[in-house]
C-alpha cells in the first residue's frame, strides 16, 4: 500500500484515483465513457481541501443533538416534523422540516444513518466541494419532510434517512453522467427502499422518496451546470427547487384539513 499526495489525486465518483490506475481505467473505456468524463472534467468542481469536513461537521451536529435527546427527551416533541406544523390554521413551525433531518429514535437509527453518511459523504464531498455538498443534503433532507407531507400526512418523522438517499440518488445521476459503473449504487439503492416497505420496520419510506427524488435532481443540475459560466445558472436552479419543495406544503394545507 502506498500513499498518494493531494496534487497527484484525480477526484472521482469513488472518492480519488492515484494516476496509475487512472491510465489503467482510461485505457479500457468506451468512447461513450471518454466522452463524458472529458465533460465532466472540464472545470473541477472541487475546491481547496480533499477532505470531507462538511460530512464530518454534519455527523459531529447530529450526534451531538442525539446526546441532548437522551438528556432532554421533549426535544423530539418541539423539533420532530409532522404535516400539521406547515399548515398555518394548525400550528406553523416550519423549521421542523429541517430540525427533524438531526433528530433520531435510537442508537441503531442515528448509527445506520451515520455510517452511511460517512461512506457516501467521503466520496461525494470531495467531488462537490463543501458548499454543494451541504446544499445537497440539506434539500435532500427538506425533500425527504415534504414526501411526507404529501404521502403520509400525519405521522411523525425523525431521521437523516431522507437526506441519506438524496445523496444516493445524486450520486446515481453523477456516476451515471460521468460513466462510472453505478451497479453497485443501484443495488443499496434498491435494498433499502424495498427494507422501507417490509411490514413492521416502522420506516418512513416517503421520506426516501422524497429525498431519493430531490438529490437525484440536484444531482443533474450539478452534472448539467458544472462549468463557472454556468454556477450563477447553478445557483438560481438550487434556490427553485428550495422554493418548489415549500410551495408543494399547500398541498396537505388544501386537501388534509
Amino acid at each position: 500500500m502506498r500513499t498518494i499526495c493531494p496534487e497527484c489525486q484525480t477526484p472521482a465518483a469513488v472518492g480519488v484515483i492515484c494516476p496509475e490506475c487512472l491510465r489503467e481505467q482510461r485505457a479500457t473505456q468506451t468512447t461513450a465513457q471518454k466522452k463524458a468524463e472529458r465533460r465532466w472534467s472540464r472545470a473541477p468542481m472541487t475546491v481547496g481541501t480533499q477532505r470531507p469536513t462538511a460530512t464530518y461537521v454534519i455527523i459531529a451536529i447530529t450526534a451531538a443533538v442525539f446526546v441532548l435527546q437522551l438528556f432532554i427527551p421533549a426535544l423530539e416533541g418541539i423539533f420532530a416534523f409532522n404535516s400539521a406544523f406547515v399548515i398555518p390554521s394548525i400550528a406553523f413551525e416550519p423549521w421542523r422540516l429541517l430540525t427533524a433531518v438531526f433528530l433520531h429514535s435510537s442508537f441503531f437509527h442515528i448509527g445506520l444513518n451515520m455510517l452511511a453518511l460517512w461512506m457516501i459523504g467521503r466520496s461525494l464531498e470531495p467531488l462537490l466541494g463543501h458548499a454543494r455538498f451541504v446544499a445537497l443534503y440539506l434539500l435532500s433532507g427538506l425533500g425527504g419532510s415534504v414526501g411526507v407531507a404529501l404521502i403520509a400526512p400525519g405521522i411523525w418523522v425523525v431521521g437523516a434517512s431522507g437526506a441519506v438517499f438524496g445523496l444516493l440518488g445524486a450520486l446515481l445521476v453523477i456516476g451515471r453522467h460521468i460513466g462510472a459503473n453505478i451497479t453497485g449504487i443501484l443495488i443499496v439503492l434498491g435494498i433499502n427502499l424495498v427494507i422501507g416497505f417490509v411490514p413492521g420496520y416502522n420506516i418512513a419510506w416517503q421520506a426516501h422518496i422524497g429525498g431519493l427524488v430531490v438529490g437525484a435532481l440536484i444531482g443533474l443540475v450539478f452534472a448539467r451546470t458544472r462549468t463557472r459560466a454556468r454556477q450563477p445558472l447553478q445557483i438560481g436552479l438550487l434556490i427553485a427547487i428550495g422554493v418548489g419543495l415549500l410551495a408543494l406544503l399547500a398541498i396537505p394545507a388544501v386537501f388534509y384539513v
